[in-house]
């Protein structure tokens, strides 16, 4: 008889372990998600079936206690089931750390979240062991020195990890680059940042190849941000008229076309105004440049795309001529 008490004990913990997790945790989670409360899938997938976890262990606590065992016994399943539960509350927290850590990182355009995120999370778990182990009387104290002596033999040893981890965080903190920004290195590797991790930098190529990069190589290498210090750039178009062009009407006409280019490419940036600007009486053409705003390094080809049609279409019907190289040559009769 005495088993009784302590079985349904043990039976209870996993039938409410069970219902809690499948009935009641799965409708709260509904209506959570429906509320599209910010942060609440962070705390739902964090408590992801730590509510059977916690009412079966409730019901082993609860055997444990009614059943009369040896007192070192006893003793030692409490202490088990106390690791248990607290690695549990440590791993929540650790989960709830990274998430919202990612949550308010991600507001903040261009940081990169993964290495950020994983040393919080790492640093939750570090904690919450130590914690466990000074709960069940494991001086932490000389553990803490041992990791410290062997710290340094290990930092030895990762050198070229510890290089990447710290080259990671100074490229984030000094905003050199983040993600979303596209560059391009001296070796003619160019694409957006996807992500910095711990150890290395993710570059997404126009081709949607990967280039892998480790941390330590990317900052000390010479590279082109094309998204600082700001995302916008100034397309620029060598063109050329013949001498017998009204200049102003020219200016006028390329003008009207380049901004019928930048509201197809960039209507976010109309504020900014194209221009044109002539620079060289040449053999046979007036030479000028045209500037044309953009929103990005990647609107640029498009632009250069649309202007080239349209700017020949438009000269067509105005009459406008872009001449062929023309040469006089003189001959001589001996």
């Amino acid at each position: 008889m005495q088993w009784i008490v302590p079985v349904a004990c043990i039976l209870i913990g996993l039938f409410a372990g069970l219902i809690g997790e499948k009935i009641v945790f799965s409708k709260v989670r509904n209506i959570v998600i429906s509320k599209q409360i910010p942060g609440s899938d962070i705390i739902i997938s964090s408590l992801h079936r730590m509510t059977f976890t916690w009412l079966f262990l409730a019901g082993l606590f609860a055997a444990i206690i009614t059943y009369q065992l040896k007192p070192d016994v006893t003793e030692a399943l409490q202490k088990f089931i106390t690791v248990i539960f607290l690695f549990s509350i440590t791993l929540v927290s650790a989960r709830l750390t990274s998430g919202f850590v990612n949550l308010f990182i991600q507001r903040k355009e261009g940081i990169s979240a993964s290495l950020i995120s994983n040393l919080a999370k790492t640093v939750v778990l570090v904690l919450g062991i130590l914690i466990i182990l000074q709960t069940i009387g494991i001086e932490i104290a000389a553990i803490v020195t041992t990791l410290g002596i062997g710290g340094l033999a290990v930092g030895l040893a990762l050198q070229d990890t510890l290089a990447n981890l710290f080259a990671g965080f100074y490229l984030i903190l000094s905003k050199q680059v983040k993600t979303g920004d596209y560059i391009k290195l001296q070796d003619a590797q160019e694409g957006y940042i996807t992500d910095i991790t711990w150890r290395t930098t993710t570059i997404k190529s126009l081709a949607n190849n990967v280039v892998i990069i480790p941390n330590s190589q990317l900052g000390s290498a010479i590279f082109t941000n094309y998204h600082l210090p700001i995302k916008q750039l100034t397309v620029t178009m060598d063109v050329g008229v013949s001498y017998s062009s009204d200049l102003e009407r020219v200016e006028r006409i390329t003008v009207d076309v380049a901004k019928e280019v930048m509201q197809e490419i960039s209507p976010d940036i109309t504020e900014r105004e194209p221009f044109i600007l002539f620079h060289t009486f040449n053999d046979f053409s007036i030479d000028y440049k045209v500037y044309i705003p953009v929103s990005e390094f990647l609107s640029q080809r498009e632009a250069k795309h649309l202007f080239i049609k349209k700017l020949h279409k438009r000269y067509l019907q105005e009459g406008i001529n872009i001449p062929f190289p023309i040469r006089d040559i003189n001959l001589q009769n001996n």
